[in-house]
């Protein structure tokens, strides 16, 4: 579709929605505005480069060996570039602290911030945040299938001590980059069968959080956030960090509260999850995933879970308490292409949702006119909301529709291929 017909369509849209009610202009402004934080480890499969080789544990696989992974920080950040490229609105970074740069080997509980200074040039290069988090997996201390709850203290301290200084990373990414950074503790503390004990494991990472969080960071700069997941791999049948005990625990100690779409059970969605934390809960962030067959991490779609967290977000005004995130790695296609096809999807139904007749379908809803309620709901799934897209797009200076593949197999034949 050309600029000309694009704009055309726009036009028409425009004037349906204001039919509504609905400012698409101001849509637009506000969609373009809403940062959605692109996870780094789509790009090398979870491997970092702290030591690529080490074997992925805590529940974590990657599928597929496509080519082109990146091998190096600075392939990492060229394959980023590419992709915020293609992506409209604000972006931020998710780090995971096995993304350090070092020349010497560094272990996780003497990371520095020095060791990232690399990403916040880049990030100020491209005018984005950084989010970070600690990576309690993928290590020698973690082979037992316990870190912060470990019953051993020399292990359960190590594992301290690395969030410890995970969180003063974080803090320089917010003095650094102007805007606070989140940092997001998530551990796979756990057991394969039925344990003996649940309550001591939860009483240590009670313990080892409160050590964690006990140093006072300004929260301008730095935001703790944890984790809750049902089970994993290898855990089975209990899952020391559920999400009763980080419910609680982020109520309690005033701290955020992370909601991933993909640990759960199976018939629960945190669309409906949203609305009730946000009673309790003063700030959390989303880790927006497919959990295709539970917690399967696939590339976020245009589907029907998606679009419905958009909604809650705008429909109960809680852009300013929601920190949109997203959690996902399939090895097994383009990963430039896994980003931009997420991201825009997320961003897509943000947009879609602002589109909404939101006070009028409230208004039907307390007047118990449910049919009409259901009609325009069905409806909006098939209005001009996508030639708002497409403007949106234009106006942002990337490609409208699937434009952008052309630009990402390109770069495949020039730059992946030949890694």
């Amino acid at each position: 579709m050309n600029t000309h017909d694009i704009e055309v369509a726009y036009e028409i849209a425009k004037k349906r929605f204001a039919e509504m009610g609905i400012d698409t202009d101001k849509a637009i402004a506000d969609v373009d505005g809403v940062p959605i934080s692109i996870h780094c480890w789509q790009g090398d499969d979870v491997r970092g480069f702290e030591n690529p080789d080490q074997e992925l544990s805590g529940g974590i696989q990657t599928t597929g060996n496509y080519v082109g992974r990146a091998r190096s920080a600075d392939d990492l950040r060229q394959d980023l570039d590419k992709a915020f490229s293609l992506i409209p609105g604000a972006k931020r970074l998710n780090l995971h602290a096995i993304y350090l740069e070092s020349d010497t080997p560094v272990d996780r509980d003497k990371i520095k911030p020095e060791h990232f200074k690399n990403w916040v040039e880049w990030a100020k290069q491209e005018q984005v945040g950084l989010d970070f988090n600690p990576s309690c997996f993928s290590h020698p201390n973690s082979e037992g299938g316990f870190t912060l709850s470990h019953h051993d203290d020399n292990i359960r301290q190590f594992w301290i001590d690395h969030c410890k200084a995970s969180r003063r990373i974080s803090e320089y990414f917010g003095k650094e980059l102007g805007t606070p950074s989140v940092m997001n503790i998530w551990v796979p503390d756990g057991m394969k069968d039925m344990p003996a004990d649940r309550l001591a494991p939860r009483q240590r990472l009670m313990a080892s959080l409160d050590e964690i969080i006990s140093e006072k960071i300004d929260t301008k700069y730095h935001k703790d956030a944890v984790e809750s997941k049902l089970f994993g791999i290898g855990a089975e049948a209990y899952t020391v960090g559920s999400n009763e005990f980080y419910m609680g625990y982020a109520t309690s100690r005033d701290i955020l509260l992370c909601l991933d779409a993909g640990h759960f059970h199976p018939t629960e969605v945190i669309s409906d999850k949203i609305s009730a934390c946000s009673l309790y809960v003063n700030e959390f962030i989303l880790h927006v995933t497919r959990p295709m067959r539970w917690d399967s991490d696939h590339i976020v779609s245009f589907d029907t879970e998606t679009q419905e967290i958009a909604k809650e977000i705008i429909r109960h005004d809680l852009l300013a308490r929601v920190n949109v995130g997203l959690d996902f790695f399939d090895a097994s296609i383009n990963r430039i292409a896994a980003w931009v096809i997420g991201t825009r999807n997320m961003r897509k139904a943000l947009l879609k949702a602002m589109l909404e007749p939101t006070a009028q379908l409230k208004q039907l809803e307390l007047d118990g006119d449910y049919t009409t309620r259901l009609a325009l709901m069905e409806e909006s799934h098939s209005n001009s909301w996508a030639a708002v897209w497409d403007y949106y797009c234009l106006k942002a200076d990337v490609p409208v529709g699937s434009d952008w593949l052309a630009s990402v197999k390109q770069y495949e034949e020039k730059v992946l291929i030949q890694r």
